[in-house]
């Protein structure tokens, strides 16, 4: 998925516009599900925290996209390659009556915009619990004018990763998963951990939102990398295939690695892995064939896995482990193809790339796309990584980046929302009113006619606020 120039309108096709439509719509949906993916493993306090920083992000980065995003994005190059000109097309001026392949320009505007939010929203699992929701309002903005954009051009639009270096990322996985994970890296540590983090178990509060989520993701996603083609051609068609291949092998393996290391396999374990694949086939679903699909999700879901504990080693607390399942997930995705490329699956539009650099190594290569997928995806991972942690002491010093102990263990729910995701307080034993036939005989009233099981326990009050 690449842009060279905003040609004058010549012919459109209406089969293409209306699957990059769609496309775009499921793209977009797909951070709702992510809002689900990410309340679902927070604490229960802190759920409807998580959900509002994904939510806002789609209102930060929408209003950004449209001022200067896009323009910054797909512009002219400035700087050497570094930056599309932002005032080509500030406020998206001049982009109707144009052409993208055989799209309309907007069409084009309105598939991109769903990446930029998606991008900033993943980085909010990094954070959870702990970060002051308008510092993260302020980051996004940051994010995206400094880092997303930028990344964006470098891969998607007129930048030096895909004109210069020709490296093969078909759908982001640099621009968007190495990105995002080496800035949630960063933002993690200069938040530190949560209080009790590896002292006592901070577990999912409801891991049936979790999978929902990861099943949303799922279906989105096809509208992320298939839709990536901006066409309906078998391009399209490999990279759906390649990306159902890619999650189901993932999950498998994911689970497996659980079933060897912890004796049972679960199904937080099952949704990450499908993410964890995911993320992987995303800069490779258009230049692997399905068997090099399986071969990327089998490694990425074992290796995520096993990165996901790394946090725990290296005392970063990346809350819902966006380090482990993107940057790593990412980072695999796109070295992989420097091994697994296909000349045979290689979309039109990665033809440069062959010609410059050649195929994979297994598949008849020299190794040279090899050492520009690594060079590539590291210096995304290292521009990410700075520059995002650069925004996040800057926050820190000046608006205060992180809620005080005692609200973070109130909760941030009520401390930065006043609300919260669940309210408990008319909840009693005695509400439950069962058909006499069907009552337990402990649960049956008193002889004065007074319920046996009037007030919830102490234990039951911690199992609920946790």
């Amino acid at each position: 998925m690449t842009i060279d120039t905003m040609t004058p309108l010549l012919e459109i096709n209406a089969g293409d516009t209306a699957w990059v439509l769609a496309s775009a719509s499921l793209v977009l949906f797909m951070t709702p599900m992510l809002a689900f993916f990410y309340g679902g493993m927070v604490r229960a306090k802190g759920v409807l925290n998580m959900l509002m920083m994904n939510v806002v992000a789609m209102g930060t980065i929408g209003v950004l996209w449209v001022v200067c995003g896009y323009s910054m994005a797909f512009g002219d190059p400035q700087w050497g390659g570094l930056i599309g000109n932002p005032a080509q097309y500030f406020e998206l001026h001049g982009v109707m009556g144009t052409e993208v392949g055989t799209i309309p320009g907007f069409v084009f505007v309105a598939f991109q915009s769903a990446f930029a939010i998606i991008a900033t929203a993943l980085v909010s699992g990094a954070v959870a619990d702990r970060m002051k929701f308008f510092a993260w309002v302020v980051f996004t903005i940051l994010w995206g004018l400094l880092v997303y954009f930028p990344a964006a051009n470098w891969v998607f639009g007129t930048g030096w990763i895909l004109n210069t270096m020709h490296a093969v990322d078909f759908a982001g996985g640099t621009a968007i998963h190495i990105n995002a994970g080496a800035a949630a890296l960063a933002l993690a540590l200069i938040l530190g951990p949560r209080v009790g983090f590896g002292s006592r178990p901070m577990r999912p509060h409801n891991t049936t939102l979790v999978m929902l989520g990861a099943g949303g993701l799922w279906f989105g996603w096809f509208g992320f990398n298939a839709g990536s083609t901006l066409e309906a051609n078998d391009t399209a068609g490999l990279a759906w295939v390649n990306t159902l291949a890619a999650a189901a092998a993932a999950m498998l393996a994911w689970i497996c690695v659980e079933r060897i290391r912890d004796g049972q396999p679960t199904m937080l374990g099952a949704a990450s892995g499908i993410v964890a694949g995911l993320v992987g086939i995303t800069p490779a679903c258009a230049s692997v064939s399905p068997w090099g699909a399986v071969i990327i999700g089998i490694v990425c879901g074992a290796v995520c896995a096993l990165a996901v504990s790394l946090k725990y080693r290296f005392s970063y607390d990346d809350s819902l482990d966006v380090v482990g399942v993107h940057m790593v997930g990412g980072f695999l995705g796109t070295v992989l193809i420097g091994f697994l490329a296909d000349p045979h699956a290689m979309a039109e539009g990665a033809s440069a790339s062959l010609e410059a650099n050649g195929a994979g190594l297994f598949l008849g290569g020299n190794g040279k796309l090899l050492g520009v997928q690594v060079i590539c995806a590291l210096a995304m991972m290292a521009y990410s990584f700075v520059v995002s942690g650069l925004i996040g002491l800057v926050i820190k010093k000046t608006m205060g980046i992180r809620v005080s102990t005692a609200e973070e263990l109130r909760g941030i729910d009520l401390v930065e929302h006043a609300e919260s995701g669940y309210d408990f307080s008319s909840v009693r034993y005695s509400s439950l009113v069962l058909p006499k036939a069907h009552a337990h005989h402990e649960d049956a009233p008193r002889p004065d006619g007074k319920p046996a099981r009037a007030v919830e326990t102490t234990a039951d009050k911690e199992e609920i606020s946790a």
